[in-house]
């Protein structure tokens, strides 16, 4: 009999690990639990009566690099290349990313001028910050907070404004706290290579043109590249993705179990593993956790307690997603949206537009102008309170001023939708390699038939979550045969 591999956790992560387990060549048992009524996690998208689809989770994925090419390539296999809704890289929602500092909306620079003259909302001309860059030493530390190694290598301002809002958009999370090995590896490798960060970018390391030509291409992926997507969608919302996967699983051999939450996980004698659930129990030779981190924590057996603890150790942080939607309304600047540094308003994280980017998520009404507002992140708690209990006459009121003193919309909107994602994102602050490291040390030297994947360790994109799961699928087969 082949070896039974358990799944656990239904969102993009679980599904993709199935994915790549039934498709190899001699495919072991499969069997998904998920604890909720649905799969696909985060990826959840609301679909109006009118045609109008609204994200609560991820809006848009990209296509480079090996992760993209890999993602496209499974959205090829699952039939949806019809439904895919592209982002050329020469459109308005590639091109134009603001931020709001000073009661104010400033394009994010771009092109020689940013560099040589000062442009809003920095005070002095980017070349100095780039020059800074060149003739900075590299540091020593193992690691250091995102914050600290741009103010280092490129001013005070830089950080201050620039990445203290991408890290808000892209994290939810505070640079002060997070990693820069970890959250922007890229950046971190790039001065240790070459001294500049800058440097290292213009020469390259030919790693990311190998790592995509090793990937699974397609047609699609191909297509991108040609057209230069920055980013895609689907014509359904993202959360055709999962239920397309839902669909792909069961006639290839996986049973999918949903309202299966996982109480304890336990070793037998004979070293396989038991699962236990609310009715019932489970066993099997692999498990592969899908869990965010600190639940895997509660699940453990007691002799795994040193993993569970570096497992508490990763923070996540909870984020509210509210959808706004007006009619006979325009938007004061055309782009992907806007970021807000926390030290303009630390509630909010930013806007996005979701009318430009995906027009064709608007619906049949002439006019609708579609806007996703995000609060809270790292700031969650001293803003709205606890997220389990927040207002949400309070957060909904706190999207519409946003949409009405930082873009100028002043009737109210004729369609919002709230979602409070509690610890949705987890956060890589400073040390993180460490615990990833001691964690996969652990595994190794306990001999335990146990994968992580997920965005708790290795990249929070739809993109990382999916090659996380490939990569584990990787090695355990490698392991199986």
């Amino acid at each position: 009999m082949p070896p039974t591999v358990a799944v656990v956790g239904g969102g993009i992560s679980g599904l993709a690990a199935c994915y790549h387990l039934v498709r190899s060549p001699r495919p072991p048992k499969v069997l998904l639990l998920e604890a909720g009524a649905r799969l696909g996690g985060w990826l959840q998208s609301t679909r109006a009566p009118d045609g109008a689809v609204f994200e609560h989770g991820p809006r848009g994925i990209r296509p480079g690099g090996a992760a993209g090419t890999d993602t496209l390539h499974m959205v090829s296999e699952l039939g949806l290349e019809g439904d895919i809704l592209p982002v050329p890289g020469d459109h308005p929602a590639s091109r134009n990313r603001f931020l709001y500092v000073g009661g104010a909306l400033h394009k994010l620079p771009s092109g020689l001028g940013a560099l040589l003259r000062p442009v809003a909302p920095f005070s002095r001309a980017l070349l100095w910050s780039g020059m800074r860059d060149l003739l900075a030493p590299a540091g020593t530390e193992p690691d250091e907070s995102v914050h600290s190694f741009v103010q280092r290598r490129f001013g005070r301002e830089v950080a201050d404004i620039a990445v203290d809002s991408l890290c808000r958009g892209v994290f939810a999370g505070d640079c002060r706290t997070l990693s820069i090995r970890s959250c922007f590896p890229t950046l971190f490798q790039a001065e240790r290579r070459r001294r500049s960060v800058l440097l290292a970018m213009a020469l390259g390391s030919g790693k990311e043109r190998g790592g995509a030509a090793a990937a699974q291409e397609s047609g699609l992926s191909r297509r991108a590249r040609a057209e230069g997507w920055s980013q895609w969608s689907l014509r359904g919302g993202l959360q055709t993705l999962p239920e397309a996967l839902g669909t792909f699983l069961p006639p290839r051999g996986v049973e999918l179990r949903c309202h299966a939450p996982l109480r304890r996980l336990r070793r037998r004698p004979d070293g396989r593993w038991q699962l236990t659930l609310p009715d019932s129990t489970v066993t099997a030779d692999h498990v592969i956790s899908a869990l965010p981190a600190a639940a895997l924590a509660e699940v453990l057996p007691e002799e795994a307690e040193p993993l569970a603890q570096e497992l508490r150790r990763i923070p996540a942080v909870s984020v509210a997603v509210v959808n706004l939607q007006y009619q006979g309304v325009t938007l004061p600047v055309t782009g992907f949206g806007h970021l807000v540094p926390s030290s303009e308003d630390a509630s909010l994280l930013g806007i996005v537009y979701d009318s430009v980017a995906f027009p064709e998520h608007d619906g049949a009404g002439a006019g609708s102008v579609r806007l996703t507002v995000m609060l809270g992140g790292a700031w969650f708690g001293q803003s709205f309170g606890d997220p389990a209990s927040a207002s949400p006459s309070l957060l909904l009121e706190r999207a519409q001023a946003a949409a009405r003193d930082q873009l100028g919309l002043e009737p109210p909107p004729t369609r919002s939708i709230l979602r409070v994602h509690q610890a949705c994102i987890p956060q890589y602050t400073l040390g993180h390699w460490q615990r990833t490291e001691r964690i996969g040390r652990f595994l190794a030297e306990r001999r335990l038939p146990l994968s992580l994947i997920g965005a708790s360790y290795a990249g929070v994109s739809v993109n990382d979550c999916i090659a996380s799961a490939k990569a584990a699928v990787g090695q355990l087969l490698g392991g199986l045969r």
